[in-house]
């Protein structure tokens, strides 16, 4: 068996060469390489950073709940009826598409007591499986709407009247038109009042269906067949008329978009793809086979993957099918995860309805393999194919051949597309990858907009909601995709469960568990700044250079847009020059010696980075009690010499000019807080260190330099609590917003913060110093008297040399004897070789002194020779004769009761 990885398989025309697996350590080897590939990409993969965060508590956001109702997932907005229909729990509410606040109609539908005890005895929860979910809401003409609920686990259908609100009172089957539980995904479209669904089609959900139902026609739906359906979860349908004009007479499709469980190859687990199918509004079904099911269903693989990294996404939870004039210029924008693990991270493809067209017209269809032993349960067939094509729409070459209706298709190409519904060749993504990709988000909605900036150009705008209640904005210039920003849409961290778009009110509106949320498109007045407002490079804002803000394009008029400036690539450098802020404005701060002083300075990019400077001089994180924090610049115990002014600058790299741009976001002016003099010194003319640091001056004027920094300030990664920026370390000086390095002139009166200090310090630093100078030499006096305790207690233990127990018999005298016999024979032997030496050398000057020689040499000895007199290294009990009682002997060592070891150990 060869070895394989699942992503190049994949990669390769979107065939999976995934081989049998015949034991369960292959599995969890597969299962590592998956893990790993996951791994590598959250740490290696490209990700975008929202260069921007709005908190919902700073936005003026229109918010739509009523006390009890819950589950606002299902929504239809009506331009000509300027409203918006929200289908929540046993609950539709007709809301001002304006403001959402606002609440027109509401319609109760609840549940009858019987279908509530019929739920309940199959095993559901009365007060919550068995509720009334609306699922279903679509237009059937301009005076009443299609509306269907869950009903307790029995779907039902009704017409709900638009002129007083209220149902017609002729109640449906629901079954294939809305799903039986509100858990269960689905999804319907309504095409010239037929509803087209893709939902379960009974009460365990075992049986999934892609149908249409009409008044006028009997239910139309697919084969009941794995290779057909194989557990679907379906997210999205749509038409996409060809036009009545086409010169061949197409007729118009219906496009699914779901991910089921992989018919194809066999794996250790369920191996999900992504697919779309494709029916025809004109098919009726066949006239002897497939009889009431699609005699144009087909299907195929959307691939969404990193081909560098070997990397699929193969999970779609979400598309939008982005429109154009033409159905040549529809883009399709999908929302992709992985299936193995849970890394966070989200993946946005596109695809050219050209290409999806081109798989469905002339695409290979796949077989059911028949070699045994195979690793694969499909392969691509390579017979004739019948004519007419399998799954085409009648279009006029049928309609020459006397082909009118799917009803006269021949049974031979029924049969085929019955058990040929798998197209093998894939569709591929526009530039083979992802147009983005997001680092611990998960994705859950997402629509698209269509641009026009003030350049005439066109880019699509994409707005992705995520399951915590977060709305990213993202555009694309150029092939890349930049993040404008990113919306906390609901205040609770939930999943947003459906996101629509107006064109016409420039709104979006969120529905969740909780309710219903409108917010613009745009916050350009949110930008305080030309730079700001150019680096987001949002395509809905420009720069008033006349009244001095971020402003709209679309709340201009047309004449007036010429005066308005726009960068998409974030040229900042177009901004109108910005005189430098003076002294005066500097916000004072005054602290007390030895306190700490806390300077704020918030940014409002999350891809910039933040530069302290003080007194003209670039500060680090390495520089003295200074702390450079997200949230501004803490210094700990203010000394004399950090006072002076300090200014905050937002440093940020614009990736399409490839140049920095900053500007001064906060600047203050530091001063202690010291006592009055003494009036003794009052005849001494100082400077008041307040006034001094007041006097400090940049001049207001920033020189600029063409040399850019060195180095790009790389984007920080975003978490919706806090951002950490750290000054870049490239550059000492900055620039004004047209250039990228900055050289501030300082006053030369001011005293830098290095400089020597004067002779006369204040009295406050001599207190200082005088404190430093006793609290060093207390220290010191401590460490020697506890080394003179720790001599004296070591020389009383006798743990030290022959000099110290000297001087420890000395004080000691006779009074105190020793505690282990052996020092007391060391100790006699040393009093003992001084008197006898002192006699010797006095009295007895020519007397031999074999004797005490002899006493000395045992006395010396170490065990390392044997002596004569004592064997096996004992002195002799008898060496200084019997003259002297035993008990006047006190330097005689006795060798029967006193033995002495040998202290070399290999001797034992």
């Amino acid at each position: 068996m060869n070895q394989y990885t699942l992503t190049d398989a994949m990669t390769d025309k979107g065939n999976f060469t995934v081989p049998k697996l015949s034991d369960s350590n292959m599995g969890v080897g597969v299962l590592g390489v998956f893990l790993g590939l996951l791994l590598e990409v959250s740490t290696h993969g490209p990700h975008a950073v929202p260069r921007s965060s709005w908190k919902h508590k700073d936005l003026d956001l229109m918010e739509f709940s009523e006390p009890g109702v819950f589950n606002y997932s299902t929504l239809l907005l009506s331009e000509k009826q300027d409203a918006l229909y929200v289908g929540a729990r046993e609950a539709v509410f007709e809301l001002s598409k304006k403001n959402v606040t606002l609440s027109h109609n509401k319609l109760l539908w609840k549940v009858a007591d019987e279908p509530m005890r019929m739920c309940t005895l199959k095993g559901k929860t009365k007060d919550r499986d068995c509720l009334n979910y609306i699922r279903v809401l679509q237009f059937m003409d301009d005076h009443q709407l299609y509306v269907c609920g869950t009903h307790a686990f029995q779907p039902q259908c009704d017409y709900l009247r638009l002129s007083d609100f209220s149902l017609a009172g002729r109640p449906e089957d629901g079954r294939g038109q809305c799903s039986f539980d509100p858990m269960q995904s689905f999804t319907t479209v309504m095409v010239d009042g037929e509803l087209y669904s893709g939902t379960a089609f009974n009460f365990l959900g075992s049986e999934p269906i892609i149908s249409r139902y009409s008044q006028s026609q009997t239910l139309l739906r697919t084969e009941y067949s794995t290779s057909w359906l194989n557990e679907p979860s379906f997210v999205f349908a749509d038409v996409i008329r060809d036009g009545r004009n086409d010169a061949d007479g197409e007729d118009d499709k219906v496009y699914y978009f779901f991910t089921e469980v992989s018919v194809e190859y066999e794996f250790f687990g369920k191996l999900l793809i992504p697919r779309v199918a494709r029916v025809c509004k004109g098919d009726l079904g066949g006239q002897r086979t497939l009889q009431k099911k699609w005699t144009s269903f087909l299907k195929a693989k959307l691939v969404c993957s990193m081909p560098e990294l070997n990397f699929v996404f193969n999970v779609v939870h979400d598309v939008f099918i982005l429109k154009g004039a033409d159905w040549r210029e529809t883009v399709i924008y999908g929302i992709f995860t992985s299936q193995w693990g849970n890394v966070g991270l989200s993946a946005v493809c596109a695809y050219n309805m050209t290409a999806v067209e081109e798989v469905f017209s002339k695409g290979k269809y796949m077989q059911k393999a028949t070699v045994e032993q195979s690793h694969t349960k499909w392969v691509r067939y390579n017979g004739i194919t019948p004519s007419p094509r399998p799954g085409a729409c009648i279009n006029n070459l049928m309609r020459h051949q006397n082909i009118s209706s799917s009803l006269h298709l021949p049974d031979k190409t029924l049969q085929f597309v019955k058990d040929h519904p798998l197209l093998e060749d894939p569709i591929l993504p526009i530039g083979n990858r992802p147009r983005l990709i997001a680092k611990d988000v998960n994705y859950t909605q997402i629509v698209v907009e269509r641009v026009e900036a003030l350049d005439g150009r066109i880019h699509d705008v994409i707005f992705t909601g995520t399951d915590q209640g977060i709305l990213h904005k993202s555009v694309i210039y150029e092939g890349d995709v930049h993040t404008v920003e990113e919306i906390q849409l609901l205040k609770n961290a939930e999943p947003i469960k459906n996101l629509l778009l107006s064109p016409e009110t420039r709104s979006l509106y969120a529905g969740s568990d909780s309710g219903v949320v409108q917010s613009p498109t745009s916050f350009c007045s949110r930008h305080l700044s030309c730079t700001d407002c150019l680096l987001a490079r949002d395509p809905y804002c420009a720069w008033d250079p006349h009244g001095a803000s971020c402003v709209s394009i679309f709340e201009y008029p047309h004449l007036q847009l010429s005066i308005l400036i726009q960068s998409l690539n974030g040229d900042a450098g177009r901004c109108p020059p910005v005189p430098g802020l003076p002294l005066k404005d500097y916000q004072p701060v005054t602290v007390k010696p030895g306190s700490s002083a806390e300077l704020p300075c918030l940014l409002s990019s999350n891809v910039a980075q933040v530069m302290w400077k003080a007194n003209g001089s670039l500060l680090t994180e390495d520089s003295r009690f200074h702390f450079i924090g997200e949230n501004g610049l803490l210094i700990y115990s203010v000394a004399p010499e950090d006072q002076g002014h300090y200014e905050c600058w937002s440093v940020e790299w614009s990736f399409g000019v490839k140049k920095n741009f900053s500007r001064l976001l906060a600047a203050y002016v530091l001063a202690l807080d010291l006592p009055p003099r003494p009036s003794h010194h009052s005849d001494h003319s100082t400077v008041n260190s307040v006034e001094a640091a007041r006097s400090l001056s940049v001049e207001g004027n920033v020189e600029a330099d063409t040399v850019p920094l060195t180095s790009a300030l790389a984007p920080p990664s975003f978490t919706p609590k806090s951002f950490v920026t750290h000054p870049p370390q490239t550059d000492t000086s900055l620039t004004s917003s047209q250039s990228s390095t900055f050289v501030i002139k300082s006053n030369p009166l001011l005293p830098r913060a290095s400089a020597s200090r004067p002779e006369s310090q204040d009295p406050e630093a001599e207190y200082i110093q005088h404190n430093n100078n006793m609290a060093l030499l207390s220290l010191f006096l401590l460490f020697f008297l506890l080394f003179l305790a720790a001599l004296a207690y070591n020389c009383y233990m006798q743990y030290l040399p022959a000099s110290c127990l000297r001087l420890r018999a000395v004080l000691l005298g006779s009074h105190k004897s020793a505690t282990q016999p052996e020092y007391r024979a060391c100790e006699a032997g040393l009093m003992e070789t001084s008197t006898t030496e002192k006699v010797n050398m006095t009295e007895q000057p020519t007397r031999n002194g074999s004797q005490t020689t002899q006493n000395l040499r045992a006395l010396r000895d170490t065990g390392y020779e044997t002596e004569p007199e004592c064997g096996n290294g004992r002195i002799s009990s008898h060496s200084f004769g019997d003259e002297m009682p035993s008990h006047e002997k006190p330097f005689d060592v006795d060798c029967s009761s006193q033995p002495i070891q040998f202290a070399d150990a290999d001797e034992l």
